[in-house]
């Protein structure tokens, strides 16, 4: 069916994804409610819930000054388990001790900081222009490089059953949760699977201010669905960059212009519309990323 109306307010829409549901099905439902090209920042797999933003439009074109942001996740590792995908949707094998919860806190703070991290095979990531999953579905043997993450902080949250403990994460940008489970257990000598996830924060985007799922299956009327989109200026944090007389024209005709400012990224509006990003390097500012 097709939908009426296009939305006006391009931004994010901050998405409290259900566990069971992939997160081009959310960004795939976003681009028909909006009747505007959609896209996710940071996939959520199938397993996983939480925060999942959605750029609106050209906000997509953000994604990104975003790769810098911390993430705060909430995991269940079952211990004593391992799997092919490293969480409880694969294979599981049976096997291994299961450690106390003072044991998996005592090696947490090994892991802060950078720290060289080996991707699950079932993952998205691209081996020769084959996505891992496809190949480990398809049984081929193959390795993928170990890649530096960073994680900012590990605590256990508690002990849900005998072998299921939770602990939250905080970590930076393309840390595998799946591949922490492995190598906590690993240090502890023995086995272990993420058997859920829920991501509480992504940068600015938190779980206690997103919209449920739920709401976007309303169908919601056009107008009724802008409310909900968070205008793309608030989610940066870089100061306003004022350009006044021919320094404006001169800008916009996508020329660089000498300003006072310190080198850095600025925000730059046109005629009271949020225009971009403006980038100040040795005393001259100019475009880097239009909106419009």
């Amino acid at each position: 069916m097709k939908r009426e109306g296009k939305i006006q307010t391009l931004g994010f829409f901050n998405v409290d994804k259900p566990s069971g549901l992939t997160s081009s099905t959310i960004v795939n439902k976003c681009k028909w409610l909006t009747g505007t090209p959609c896209g996710h920042m940071g996939t959520l797999d199938p397993l996983a819930s939480g925060v999942l933003p959605v750029g609106v439009g050209n906000a997509t074109r953000l994604f990104d000054y975003f790769l810098e942001k911390e993430k705060e996740y909430v995991a269940q590792f079952t211990f004593g388990v391992s799997s092919d995908t490293l969480d409880s949707t694969g294979t599981l094998v049976y096997g291994g001790r299961i450690p106390t919860a003072e044991e998996i806190a005592s090696v947490l703070p090994s892991f802060f900081g950078d720290i060289m991290q080996i991707p699950p095979k079932y993952s998205a990531k691209n081996v020769n222009g084959k996505r891992g999953y496809d190949l480990a579905r398809a049984g081929v043997d193959f390795e993928l490089p170990a890649k530096k993450v960073h994680i900012y902080g590990m605590q256990v949250l508690g002990q849900i059953e005998e072998n299921v403990f939770r602990i939250q994460i905080n970590c930076g940008g393309g840390t595998y949760i799946r591949s922490l489970a492995r190598d906590i257990a690993e240090a502890l000598g023995t086995n272990a699977v993420m058997s859920a996830l829920r991501r509480t924060k992504s940068g600015i985007f938190t779980v206690d201010k997103a919209i449920p799922y739920a709401l976007l299956e309303k169908d919601l009327p056009v107008e009724e669905l802008e409310q909900y989109v968070i205008p793309t200026e608030s989610t940066l944090p870089y100061p306003t960059l004022f350009l006044q007389g021919k320094k404006t024209e001169r800008f916009f005709n996508g020329m660089s212009v000498e300003v006072d400012e310190a080198d850095g990224l600025y925000k730059i509006y046109k005629e009271d519309a949020f225009y971009g990003i403006a980038e100040v390097a040795n005393g001259r500012a100019k475009a880097k990323t239009k909106l419009c």
